[in-house]
């Protein structure tokens, strides 16, 4: 299978996933017997040994040659720095600690594209200024489009 269709398959199963894990975290914030700390900690629990295992298995070889590098805590400091503070600060507490917090206090269908809007455009934007990934007219005009979007979506009548 070819790598663009690996990764819309696998993109498709992360936002049907967080689209429907979303609603369940909602529905348990809401009952008022769970507060969103929790929620995080539980999520992460359940979570962590699930990711060790298939990274573990990926390292081996299981879904083929080279899937996951090994070696990795070998790599350059800076690298190790967005490793740790870009990915698993920002991205893996900070922001699951103030989404939980927005779904305890706003509706899922407002907080989840708000979310989920922001850090595409985000990920574009620097992709292209930080990355050098290729920016166009096209991919402008879809952040627009997207922003656009969401604030119809989200705003008050």
């Amino acid at each position: 299978m070819e790598e663009c269709m690996k990764a819309t398959i696998f993109a498709l199963m992360a936002g049907l996933c967080w689209g429907i894990g979303e609603v369940c975290t909602k529905s348990v914030l809401h009952s008022g017997k769970v507060g969103p700390l929790t929620a995080i900690a539980v999520r992460s629990a359940i979570a962590l040994p699930i990711i060790w295992l298939v990274w573990f298995l990926a390292r081996d070889g299981v879904f083929g040659a080279a899937a996951e590098p090994k070696g990795w805590m070998r790599a350059e400091s800076s690298i190790l720095v967005k490793l740790v503070l870009g990915s698993g600060l920002l991205a893996g507490a900070i922001a699951m600690v103030c989404f939980y917090l927005s779904l305890k206090f706003g509706p899922v269908s407002q907080v989840k594209p708000i979310a989920f809007c922001v850090a595409p455009a985000v990920a574009v934007l620097l992709g292209w200024l930080v990355l050098g990934e290729s920016m166009d007219i096209r991919k402008g005009i879809a952040i627009v489009l997207i922003l656009a979007g969401v604030i119809l979506l989200t705003a008050k009548s």
